[in-house]
């Protein structure tokens, strides 16, 4: 058994497909759109063969103010990037582009190196080693 995708709603599917292909190098299959539900999703795959749905609806509520604050369900998306220079690399690359980092980087207390950051959306993104 495995998880075969991870999925997330988005009110705005152009600009978070963008954001993961520039940043993350995802790759978007084709747009898929039920006109008579004015459904629309993406699927977007990884190099290491993850894959990540967008999906968008006109009836997806925005996100409450605070996305900082730890609430039940989803927490984070973590991406493994290889090294600790390259959590260095991709925390301050987004952070330039004007991304919240809401963590780090640091060395946690179970001994991973990580930063949090977040998308478009506030979605957490755990950058790893």
């Amino acid at each position: 058994m495995r998880i075969d995708h991870v999925a997330l709603w988005t009110r705005d599917i152009e600009r978070l497909r963008a954001f993961y292909e520039t940043h993350f190098g995802a790759v978007a299959g084709p747009r898929y759109v039920n006109a008579a539900t004015q459904f629309e999703s993406y699927f977007l795959k990884f190099e290491s063969g993850a894959r990540l749905e967008i999906m968008s609806k006109p009836t997806v509520h925005p996100r409450a103010a605070s996305t900082a604050a730890e609430r039940a369900g989803y927490a984070h998306l973590a991406m493994a990037l290889g090294s600790r220079e390259r959590v260095l690399e991709m925390t301050a690359r987004l952070a330039a582009a004007g991304y919240a980092v809401l963590d780090g980087p640091r060395v946690t207390g179970d001994g991973y190196f990580e930063s949090v950051v977040q998308d478009p959306d506030g979605n957490r993104i755990e950058l790893t080693v």
